[in-house]
């Protein structure tokens, strides 16, 4: 038995594949306060007598404790003269023309920066090595310090880690949780890779403690989902906690994929709207990868997804600000007190708006009352402000998350130079039924799905991934470079015999600041083509006759495990339509609204509601809707 769990922000996903091939999937609220007793509780209903289980879990606690600073006490060991390398950083600026920033909150206080006397050159060469006494001190003023976790980065480790080496050895009878930045990110740019081990270490005890607890269901073998779409083993995690803050949206992108394949369509926009926030993601054929990511205000150069995530969810509040104007989210109402609807919050959300225009009636499958007149309260409460009806009220407050939404699409495509017409838009999580059509006519896209499993696809996703480990080796065109990818691949090969090995590395051409990464089957030479392509098709020129510069050599190991089958859903095997009112097309009409189950390859149009447990899909008027081969519901206008 395999089972996928995707921990989000208002419900715990599970999709449960048995031993015969079947496929399940469930819901329970998520408890933000206890979130492995939930995991456990999921995990023993679903695995029932079954002896021995393999779990892949998408895990938000390292997430959690960077967005709400609620990591471990951190202390930061680097090179003397440089202990304040985290709180300079760069000198970008993200409000241009504010003469009166708030001054950034740094992960980890000065007070906690440790400088050591010495020094590798840029091309690992030792100029001073650190001394035993040094280190000794080091160890004493970091026992003194209470720290529960210690990040070190020198300069230029990645180059030469020796001193690195030799400060872990120092340290390691202290009762903490230590990591070096050539373990976690050896690359090119101290500040950089610097953050990375920093955040590392700041949520490493939290993912560690968390896991253990986990554990104490022995016949549970849990794996950990990673950014980079792959999952890694638990003691992995813990290690390398820092690779798992995406981990939740990345088994969606997985998900996304595999359900998009399965309808012929290669080319698409991830959309993935749950409780809390909205993932979304572009597609062209592969997913697509970036080391160059930004968490909570701070830069973390590992392997992960290119995901871009908005506060815009079903359990976004809406609130009317000073200036009269209504605002929805990014505050959510999480899984307590959740929406109004769900009987004890008394904050309007997404959600409510939904219950107010009678697109919801109950959850999971009527497993889950809903409370219509709460969520109308709570509405009123706005609508009154605003001196609206509430029906007015709602509906703003719907236009206003699409809006937030449609800006988060564009951001993946438009600005990144791609026509979002020429996509499909796969619709997933319990709320991205609802909001998928209308944000797709405002882009132009003609092509919806919505997936089997659309309520928990992240989970689903989980099962399709592989185990994957990332290795990198900063080089800047220095030394043997085919030597250097060999020592990775021999790494690899150690920790994963039967594991197929992607090469890949990072180039530029000289005196730029920047680079791309570009797949290098053969040699940096054969590769050099590629690399001119993708250059031209970002900045829309390329240099051939300019020096090419190898900044960072990438391997990357992946098993092939089987897959499960989703397999065609039965046409026709429900019951018929039944009847409901709906606010939709800006007034109020009598919907259709099918069970999927119910629903065949024959085509029928909007508008109507599609339900299933874990989501609901509307269908405006103009739009056409059917199952197609592979059991989405394929929805194009008309």
């Amino acid at each position: 038995m395999r089972i996928g769990v995707d921990a989000g922000g208002t419900f715990t996903d599970f999709v449960v594949l048995h031993d015969n091939g079947r496929l399940e999937s469930f819901k329970l609220p998520s408890n933000p306060h206890a979130p492995a007793q939930v995991i456990r509780a999921g995990l023993e209903r679903a695995a029932g007598s079954a002896k021995r289980v393999d779990v892949v879990h998408g895990s938000t606690v390292a997430t959690n404790a960077l967005l709400e600073r609620k990591g471990a006490r951190t202390a930061f060991v680097t090179t003397a003269g440089f202990e304040d390398l985290l709180e300079i950083g760069r000198q970008n600026r993200a409000e241009l023309y504010n003469l009166t920033p708030a001054p950034r909150r740094p992960l980890i206080d000065r007070a906690l920066c440790f400088g050591v006397e010495e020094r590798t050159l840029f091309d690992g060469s030792v100029l001073r090595a650190p001394s035993l006494a040094a280190l000794k001190r080091l160890a004493a003023k970091l026992k003194r310090s209470r720290a529960r976790a210690i990040a070190i980065c020198f300069l230029h480790s990645y180059r030469n880690p020796k001193h690195e080496r030799a400060a872990l050895k120092a340290l390691t009878d202290l009762d903490a949780y230590i990591c070096a930045s050539h373990q976690i990110s050896p690359e090119f740019r101290e500040y950089e890779r610097a953050s990375t081990a920093a955040v590392n270490a700041y949520v490493g005890p939290l993912m560690e403690a968390y896991l253990t607890e986990l554990s104490r269901a022995r016949r549970f073998r849990i794996a950990i989902m990673q950014s980079n779409g792959g999952f890694l083993s638990a003691s992995g995690a813990a290690r390398h906690a820092v690779r798992t803050v995406l981990s939740g949206p990345a088994g969606g992108v997985v998900g996304a994929v595999t359900v998009a394949r399965a309808s012929g369509l290669r080319r698409l926009l991830g959309f993935d709207m749950g409780g809390t926030s909205t993932d979304v993601s572009l597609v062209d054929g592969e997913p697509r990868h970036t080391t160059e990511s930004l968490i909570g205000g701070l830069p973390l150069r590992v392997p992960m997804l290119d995901i871009h995530t908005v506060g815009a969810g079903g359990g976004s509040i809406a609130r009317v600000d000073a200036g009269g104007l209504l605002r929805v989210g990014p505050e959510s109402a999480g899984a307590d007190p959740g929406p109004a609807c769900y009987g004890e919050g008394t904050e309007a959300t997404v959600t409510d708006a939904h219950v107010a225009l009678g697109r919801m009636e109950t959850l999971l499958g009527g497993a889950m009352a809903i409370d219509a007149n709460r969520a109308a309260a709570a509405i009123d409460r706005i609508a009154k402000r605003l001196k609206l009806s509430r029906d007015a009220a709602a509906a703003g407050i719907l236009r206003i998350a699409n809006a937030n939404m449609e800006r988060a699409i564009r951001t993946i495509s438009v600005e990144r130079g791609h026509d979002p017409r020429d996509f499909a838009l796969v619709a997933f999580g319990g709320c991205g039924g609802l909001h998928a059509c209308e944000i797709a006519a405002e882009l132009g896209i003609r092509t919806v799905i919505a997936p089997q499993y659309a309520g928990a696809l992240s989970a689903l996703g989980m099962l399709m991934a592989d185990p994957v480990r990332d290795y990198s080796a900063g080089v800047l065109g220095r030394g043997n470079l085919e030597e250097r990818f060999a020592a990775l691949e021999r790494q690899a090969k150690r920790e994963s015999s039967d594991a197929m090995i992607e090469r890949s590395a990072d180039l530029r051409y000289r005196g730029q600041s920047y680079e791309i990464n570009v797949a290098c089957p053969g040699s940096i030479e054969e590769c050099a083509p590629r690399f001119h392509r993708e250059h031209a098709r970002l900045y829309g020129y390329a240099n051939p006759n300019t020096e090419i510069e190898v900044v960072t050599l990438r391997v990357r190991a992946r098993t092939a495990l089987t897959k499960p089958s989703l397999g065609a859903v039965r046409s026709g095997a429900g019951p018929g339509p039944t009847r409901r009112r709906v606010l939709v097309d800006g007034g109020w009409r009598n919907l259709e609204v099918w069970d999927r189950e119910g629903l065949g390859a024959k085509i029928r149009r909007g508008p109507a509601i599609v339900l299933e447990y874990g989501s609901t899909t509307l269908v405006p008027s103009g739009w056409r809707y059917r199952l197609d081969r592979g059991g989405n519901l394929l929805i194009q206008q008309s």
